[in-house]
Formats: structure tokens, C-alpha cells, sequence
């Protein structure tokens, strides 16, 4: 849901690269093989990001922090709907991360010169290197999986749900209007919020089916016992 959703976003901060893509329109199939590869590339980044994300929630999670580390991302999920990045970006924070960025479009734009599909997958994977607060948002519920393989479902689901939309951009160019996008990168905030609620409900375990279980206990000892 949030990369169904949050593609309407995508479609403003990655359209333009989706337009330029060297996407062979006179051939179909060919055209479609790219744009796979392309999309491959971007959920494999998201995947792999989702994996690390997912092991750093998992060490959070063996060390007793499940239900906290849930309250935590929830909190920083509506914090960044309040605090968004280029109001902390006055404060001089991630010029090393500007610079490198810098140097991630330059590669990007060597390969967007390009029409094989390695070049396409190559791009799909450094896409998804860019700088963006929804994927952001999306790591945040990685870490709350407390899984390093549920980390990775969850970002690739996250990344094929981005696809479709921006697939349709790509085919038949940008065919929403800037009023339209406006509006609905307008809505985007309030669904952030809404989803960082239901990862703070959850992290309190209140005992509600679905959307707050109550905590399982987690007994660890040394003595072997017989499991039932």
C-alpha cells in the first residue's frame, strides 16, 4: 500500500528520469523487456536495502526492543511529515551525502546514454540509490519487522508497488497534471502519519487482533526443556 500510494510521489521525483529513459517505443516487446529490467534493477537496490534494514531491526529486536523500536520508527515517521528534509537542510546537515549524490546522477547519466538492458538494470539499481523521504519512510518499516527477511519483503513489495505507475509514465509520458500531483503529494503526508500511528499501536501491544498484538514472552535459558 504505501508503494501503490506513494508512486503518485514517485511519479514527480522519479518522472523526469523515467521520461528520458532511452525506452525503445517502436518495438513493444523490446520496450518492455527494458522497462522490466529497469524496475528490476530498482527493486533489487530496495531489496538489499530492506535486508540491512531488516538485520539492524532484528538486533534491535534479540536485544528486548521490539515493542520500542515499533514506537520509535512510528514517532520518526510523523516527525519527518513535521521536520520534512529541506527544513533540516538549512542547518548545513548531509553536504558529504550532497556531494555524493552529485556523483551518483553523474554515473546515471553516462548509463541514461545507453539502450541495452544491462544499462537499463544498471540504472533501475542506481534509482534507487537516490536521495527520497517515501523510501525513507519504507526503511523505517523495515527496521520494524524485526527481520532481516521480512526487511527485504517488505522493500521489494514496496519497490514493485512504485512500478506500475511510473510504468505508465514511462509508455505514456507524464499523463498526470501538475495541479493533480500537487494534490496528491498533498495526501501523501496525511497516509505517512496514519501508517507511522499504526507502528506506534503496535509497539504498544494494547492487545488488539491485527493491529496491536499483545507482546510474546521470550524465555531464554540454558537448561534444555521439552517443547510441546
Amino acid at each position: 500500500m504505501m508503494g501503490l500510494l506513494g508512486s503518485f510521489h514517485c511519479v514527480g521525483m522519479c518522472g523526469p528520469i523515467a521520461l528520458v529513459l532511452p525506452v525503445d517505443r517502436s518495438n513493444k516487446w523490446k520496450g518492455f523487456i527494458q522497462t522490466f529490467m529497469y524496475h528490476l534493477g530498482r527493486v533489487i537496490t530496495y531489496t538489499l536495502m530492506g535486508l540491512l534494514f531488516g538485520l539492524l531491526g532484528k538486533g534491535l529486536y534479540l536485544a528486548g526492543f521490539q515493542g520500542r523500536i515499533s514506537i520509535l520508527m512510528g514517532i520518526i515517521m510523523i516527525l519527518a511529515v513535521i521536520f520534512p528534509t529541506n527544513y533540516l537542510a538549512k542547518f548545513g546537515f548531509g553536504k558529504p551525502l550532497y556531494i555524493l549524490v552529485g556523483k551518483l546522477k553523474s554515473v546515471l547519466g553516462n548509463y541514461l546514454q545507453k539502450k541495452s538492458s544491462s544499462a537499463f538494470f544498471t540504472i533501475g539499481l542506481l534509482n534507487g540509490l537516490l536521495p527520497c523521504g517515501l523510501v525513507y519512510m519504507a526503511l523505517t518499516g523495515a527496521i520494524a519487522t524485526g527481520d532481516a527477511w521480512m526487511g527485504a519483503i517488505f522493500m521489494a513489495l514496496f519497490g514493485l508497488g512504485t512500478s506500475f505507475l511510473l510504468s505508465g509514465v514511462i509508455f505514456a509520458g507524464n499523463f498526470l497534471s501538475l495541479k493533480i500531483r500537487n494534490k496528491i503529494n498533498k495526501i501523501i503526508p496525511y497516509f505517512v502519519v496514519l501508517v507511522g500511528l499504526v507502528f506506534i499501536l503496535r509497539g504498544m501491544g494494547l492487545g488488539i487482533k491485527y493491529i496491536s498484538p499483545a507482546p510474546q514472552n521470550l524465555e531464554i535459558s540454558t537448561n534444555p526443556k521439552t517443547c510441546h
